[in-house]
């Protein structure tokens, strides 16, 4: 239990689930994910380590991919309807998951299923009779959802199914716990009511925090730019862990770390930056290694305690008329920056460099010809050739 409930919000119930645990079998842990993005950040890792602890305790842990559920789009917390995503793009999203979660579990002990394999025999017919367990009122309970209609904002019909079908999952998986963060708390008791309806004796639901991002306030999100992505070059990923405060290191240790609760408690002593280095190394070992997690901190101390470049920096070539590129432009497609705009303020802030030295000149041209060494903060650097 105490495994269990590390990082641990919310355990429904306790009681059930030690009930469970005394039964003397293996549970079947649930996890679902939406594959509605290719890539998997820090945050999503948070809910897939405690599916990991499950393993280790020897439950059958059953991997979801919701290639059905991704194709409605899960309206939690949000103020309109999600653009639902094709087919396609569900099952290339979903390839990239499966390589990238089994860099946490064991590959070997992990029942990877898709919820299409149910939910589309259950044709309109089925889904009618499912509709008919749950009532408009329930699921006005949820907030985005009475939010919305109290704005007189649209909510389309197919959100109101999404809580129905993912609950349904939980029915043809037959679970016994649930974990999912807490945004997920009404979906997964709509899968314990569920469960209830169709005889089956319901799951427990353990929920687990929204990590915060890198700025330690809003929650981890790609589109804030707050993330650090699993599939992030090793630099990069230890570069924005050694960028967090102090206090958030502690936040994310405890939740990211495989490090034991007492072997944490010993880092209590040590200097923070040391901690800090540590577990950036303990996080690129995970997802690219060990050899990497060592590279990745040796480079980090020669370029910020010895000033040195990366020894594998990223270069690019790009193609300029006679007069040249505009700076702001070089930045821009070089990958340094997400926009012209975004380039000119780092420009003005001061932090952008050219071969070491700091420009401050937004109308700067580089002619063909030239090959220089940009910088964009601390850990973006790109050799880039002019033709």
């Amino acid at each position: 239990m105490a495994l269990i409930r590390r990082g641990a919000v919310e355990l429904i119930d306790e009681t059930e689930l030690k009930n469970k645990l005394r039964s003397g079998r293996r549970l079947r842990v649930k996890l679902g994910l939406d594959p509605t993005a290719p890539d998997l950040h820090l945050g999503h890792t948070v809910v897939i380590n405690k599916l990991r602890h499950f393993q280790e305790l020897g439950h059958q842990v059953q991997f979801l991919i919701g290639d059905f559920t991704g194709m409605i789009g899960d309206p939690t917390g949000r103020n309109q309807t999600r653009p639902p995503l094709t087919r396609e793009q569900i099952l290339a999203n979903a390839d990239t998951y499966k390589d990238q979660v089994f860099k946490i579990l064991d590959r070997e002990k992990t029942e990877v299923l898709f919820n299409s394999t149910w939910s589309n025999p259950l044709g309109a017919e089925g889904i009618i009779r499912l509709a008919a367990k749950y009532t408009v009122s329930q699921l006005l309970e949820r907030d985005d959802f009475s939010r919305r209609f109290n704005q007189e904002k649209p909510i389309a019909l197919h959100e109101l199914l999404y809580p129905l079908m993912q609950g349904y999952d939980s029915v043809a998986m037959k679970s016994d716990v649930e974990l999912g963060g807490t945004d997920q708390k009404f979906n997964l008791l709509v899968g314990r009511e569920l469960q209830k309806s169709y005889g089956q004796e319901p799951q427990c639901i353990l929920t687990m925090p929204l990590l915060e991002g890198l700025d330690g306030r809003e929650k981890m999100s790609k589109s804030l730019g707050n993330y650090v992505g699993i599939a992030e070059p090793p630099q990069e990923i230890f570069g924005k862990l050694m960028s967090i405060s102090d206090e958030l290191m502690w936040r994310y240790i405890e939740l990211l770390s495989f490090a034991s609760t007492a072997t944490i408690r010993g880092w209590k002593d040590d200097h923070p930056r040391e901690v800090k280095a540590r577990f950036a190394r303990e996080i690129v070992a995970r997802f690219h290694g060990a050899a990497a997690g060592e590279r990745a901190r040796a480079e980090f101390d020669s370029r910020f305690r010895h000033g040195a470049l990366p020894s594998d920096m990223a270069e690019t070539t790009l193609a300029a008329p006679a007069e040249g590129l505009q700076l702001t432009q070089v930045l821009k497609l070089s990958g340094l920056a997400a926009s012209a705009s975004e380039a000119a303020r780092a420009i003005e802030q001061g932090g952008v460099r050219i071969d070491g030295e700091r420009v401050s000149d937004r109308a700067l041209r580089l002619l063909p010809g030239r090959v220089v060494t940009l910088q964009v903060g601390k850990r973006r650097v790109v050799k880039v050739r002019v033709t």
